[in-house]
């Protein structure tokens, strides 16, 4: 497995992440999570729609929680039925659901990746020290090429909101145009 040290950390301390690094133009790997039913979950589940991909180390912690409540907000605004919100974390099913139930969180799927990590590791997010994943954002078009790439280098930071939702538009306005 691909080790990447020193380009993440979390409170100052360096940190390894295990897997590729994805970038823009790549093809979008393959995954298997568990939703908050207790289903499987995986990419092909959502192949033919826009897919916003965010990946948060623990629902317990306040800007994670902050960024799936933000993301849920995005999905409710936005009201388009060709895009996924997805929100990965080695969270377990039964704290998702707690968490959506909680908050009140509408319009995202939450999926754990605790069983095998084939999420972090193929998407190049999951922290070695911890078994937790680190904190990332993709934007993945209807053909599975990646078209948004964000690896937040600190754990306590949020991701760049605004960049990843102006790819959205511009992939949902674009499909909107090739229909009309």
């Amino acid at each position: 497995m691909m080790e990447r040290k020193g380009v993440a950390a979390m409170r100052g301390e360096s940190l390894t992440l295990l897997g590729p690094e994805l970038k823009k133009g790549d093809r979008a790997p393959e995954f298997t999570c568990t939703d908050t039913k207790l289903n499987e979950h995986t990419l092909d589940k959502t192949r033919g729609k826009v897919r916003l991909i965010a990946s948060v180390p623990s629902l317990d912690t306040s800007v994670c929680s902050k960024e799936a409540m933000r993301w849920g907000d995005e999905a409710e605004n936005f009201d388009n039925p060709d895009i996924a919100w997805l929100v990965v974390s080695m969270d377990l099913p039964f704290a998702q659901k707690r968490f959506l139930e909680d908050e009140d969180v509408r319009g995202i799927t939450m999926l754990s990746d605790y069983k095998n990590a084939s999420f972090g590791e193929n998407w190049g997010v999951l922290v070695k020290d911890l078994r937790l994943l680190m904190r990332a954002v993709f934007v993945v078009d209807k053909n599975d090429v990646i078209k948004h790439a964000e690896y937040v280098r600190d754990m306590g930071e949020f991701p760049d909101f605004d960049a990843a939702l102006k790819v959205i538009r511009d992939l949902t306005s674009e499909k909107r145009k090739a229909a009309a």
